[in-house]
């Protein structure tokens, strides 16, 4: 088993973050860049190499996750939710924790739209071992890898990781992280930088509304 299914937070984050919505910069634009980012981490066999087929499933997953994790943002409350992680090094833009709660506006009373997300090319399988049941692809080579993934997504959530796994929610960045927050209120990958965007221009539109403003 790879270092990476060993932290499967991390692996769905990285994953997700192989498109930066900020920059327009794509890890994996194509099958053979897909390739290579599996079997760095090890979800892949030497033999095994990605075809157009792949690639188009494997931005599906990752978009469909990206989508998800959007919607953390909704959730009521932070019960039962295990201790905040120590760190969450490597999933942000920045180490700086803003935490502002805030949502996507949708009605936490019924599954957003588009909800729920099949991947029904990546099968998986139950398979009970020694240390007890994991769940395997079904599929060997790349969807095998890309099954992987929703093993771990299963494993995060399985965890209570789950629903501190979210993307920033400045429409511009959508950058994939960790909320390491207490009560699970953070909104943006970095106060810094995101989030001091949000207040700027959640400002400004605020002194437009005013009467008497002046707009340059």
């Amino acid at each position: 088993m790879s270092d990476d299914m060993d932290n499967p937070s991390g692996l769905v984050i990285d994953f997700v973050n192989t498109y930066d919505v900020e920059t327009g910069t794509e890890s994996i634009p194509s099958p053979d860049a897909l390739t290579a980012w599996l079997d760095r981490r090890g979800l892949i066999g030497p033999g095994d190499a990605a075809g157009g087929t792949d690639l188009a499933r494997a931005v599906e997953l990752r978009e469909g996750l990206r989508e998800a994790l959007r919607h953390n943002h909704d959730r009521p409350s932070a019960r039962d939710l295990p201790p905040a992680p120590d760190s969450d090094a490597g999933t942000t833009h920045d180490a700086d924790a803003g935490e502002t709660p805030a949502g996507t506006g949708h009605d936490a009373g019924g599954p957003p739209p588009g909800f729920p997300l099949r991947f029904a090319g990546l099968p998986l399988q139950v398979v009970l071992g020694p240390a007890g049941p994991v769940l395997e692809p079904v599929e060997t080579g790349v969807p095998g890898g890309l099954a992987r993934i929703v093993a771990a997504v299963m494993d995060t959530h399985a965890a209570g990781m789950w629903p501190r796994l979210k993307v920033c929610t400045e429409s511009t960045c959508q950058w994939a992280f960790v909320d390491s927050s207490k009560n699970r209120s953070r909104s943006w990958c970095s106060m810094k930088v995101c989030g001091n965007r949000t207040k700027t221009r959640a400002y400004r539109a605020r002194r437009q509304t005013e009467p008497g403003s002046r707009h340059l």
